[in-house]
């Protein structure tokens, strides 16, 4: 799961993810009132399909990082989507964009008497699921499907909890899926959806390289673009046939330190392609400051990043 997210992204990506693995997927022309939001990308995902598979490897790095940083918040929306379960405990659990596993991991430490089947589009990010679950002793709940999910849900078996982590938001039909993900859950089975709002944080109100408000106005410029755009879930769950539906809104903070300023690089490093020609020339210039290592501002540098990303849950089950 990207992920809560999440994982600009593939695999659940949705990434990510953040379709399956957080991934962007090509749409036909005319579509439906998700159209606004299928159309941007995450700056923490890829370039849209995984087809390269050293672009899938770096994003799945990326999506590690920043299921560790934000690990926390992923607890969280576990235990609360057990609690929501009651004293059900679930035979079969899928991570729909599963990028690299570790939302799957969780999930099956969560649900210990469980089997887990990581789905995403990737086999680069399905690999380091199963060699994660090895290397955590979990390889005999864990298993894979490659599928994408704009051709469909695959054939999984009847399913207690879905979770999709920053990749409903990229599926062509949300609804179309939504309808087959009520007919695969068993009743009273759970479904839960994560989204990230937009690029995460990590700057200081006035920090940006002599450039104070510079983070503001990046997220801007991304949302402008529809990146990571995703609408209220709840009326497509309860027309779906889901209900009643729970949702709840949380802001995950990270920890300085090391891996918090890695996170931001990567992240910003990613983001400031994505902005060229869209920002002006001297927010430019103090993004590239951040990320330049011989930079005193280089945010590897710094001691006051603090990742900071804003979750949405959506829990529903089904009747």
């Amino acid at each position: 799961m990207g992920n809560m997210t999440h994982h600009p992204a593939p695999s659940h990506r949705h990434g990510p993810g953040h379709g399956p693995g957080h991934s962007p997927h090509a749409h036909p022309e005319g579509g439906t009132r998700h159209d606004e939001h299928r159309h941007g990308h995450d700056p923490r995902h890829g370039d849209g399909h995984g087809n390269h598979h050293g672009g899938d490897t770096a994003h799945a790095r990326l999506l590690e990082l920043e299921a560790t940083t934000f690990a926390p918040a992923l607890e969280e929306a576990l235990d609360r989507a057990a609690t929501a379960l009651g004293p059900a405990a679930p035979r079969h659990v899928a991570d729909l964009g599963s990028g690299p596993g570790v939302g799957t991991l969780a999930l099956a430490r969560r649900f210990p008497a469980a089997q887990v089947t990581a789905v995403d589009h990737s086999p680069v990010m399905l690999d380091r699921v199963l060699a994660a679950a090895r290397d955590a002793g979990l390889a005999d709940r864990v298993r894979t499907a490659e599928a994408d999910l704009d051709a469909g849900l695959p054939d999984l078996g009847p399913l207690d909890v879905v979770w999709a982590s920053s990749s409903l938001h990229h599926v062509a039909d949300p609804a179309a899926l939504l309808g087959r993900l009520h007919g695969a859950l068993a009743p009273g089975g759970l479904l839960v959806v994560v989204e990230s709002d937009g690029m995460p944080r990590f700057l200081p109100e006035d920090a940006g390289a002599g450039r104070p408000g510079l983070e503001d106005r990046c997220r801007e410029v991304a949302a402008r673009a529809g990146w990571n755009a995703y609408p209220d879930w709840r009326d497509d769950l309860e027309r779906a046939g889901f209900g009643p539906v729970d949702r709840w809104t949380r802001t995950a903070e990270g920890v300085p330190g090391r891996q918090a300023a890695h996170y931001a690089h990567l992240v910003l490093g990613r983001l400031r392609g994505a902005l060229e020609g869209r920002l002006a020339p001297e927010d430019l210039a103090a993004l590239d400051r951040l990320l330049d290592p011989e930079d005193p501002a280089f945010v590897g540098r710094r001691h006051d990043i603090v990742p900071r990303s804003v979750r949405t849950v959506w829990a529903a089950r089904r009747p």
